[in-house]
């Protein structure tokens, strides 16, 4: 059974890098809405069908139609920082996926992204302190570089044990056979299926 785990076996370690899809976008965002049809042509923006009836199929309600603001993601890249620091970077990861593809919320708005660190179990008021401040900012723009450096220029990207890599959203039998292809020293892969 796929992700069935063995009471000695550890679960391998997450690690998400920072990696902006729009780093030139102003602090505040532009509306979805030009930014798809810049990136796409007019009407892109209602062309998600087909990402709704998988989403359905995975039981997540994608509400594209409700996303106003296409963000620049430098302040969010900071709160998965500040949540990595504090042992909740999935839960963030989780919250701010959830925050943006099914209610819509604007990830340029810092009290918006002080809700969804919160949700993800964060204390409020220092996470206000740290997004209101500019700790972090130098560290998630070095690390977007060193991503971009590396090869990277899509998500999803995975990296497995620093060997083999796979671009492109996938089955999870697929990303499980990646992992443990990676645990095997004589196999190094790298595949582009985007």
């Amino acid at each position: 059974m796929l992700g069935e785990q063995k009471p000695d076996e550890e679960m391998p370690a997450v690690r998400w890098l920072p990696f902006q899809l729009n780093p030139d976008l102003p602090a505040q965002g532009i509306s979805r809405q030009e930014h798809m049809e810049r990136k796409f042509g007019p009407g892109a923006h209602r062309n998600y069908s087909h990402l709704i009836n998988i989403g359905k199929e995975v039981g997540i309600d994608f509400a594209f139609d409700a996303i106003i603001v296409q963000p620049n993601t430098l302040n969010a890249h900071r709160l998965m920082r500040y949540g990595a620091q504090h042992g909740r970077e999935n839960d963030v990861a989780e919250n701010l996926f959830r925050a943006y593809f099914q209610e819509g919320a604007n990830l340029t708005d810092l009290p918006v992204l002080t809700a969804t660190g919160e949700r993800a179990g964060l204390d409020r008021a220092q996470l206000e302190s740290y997004l209101a401040s500019d700790d972090g900012k130098d560290e998630v723009l070095r690390g977007d570089i060193e991503v971009r450096q590396a090869g990277i220029n899509s998500v999803p990207f995975f990296i497995f044990n620093r060997r083999s890599a796979l671009s492109g959203a996938h089955e999870a039998e697929m990303l499980l056979k990646a992992f443990l292809d990676s645990c095997n020293p004589d196999s190094v892969q790298a595949t582009d299926q985007t």
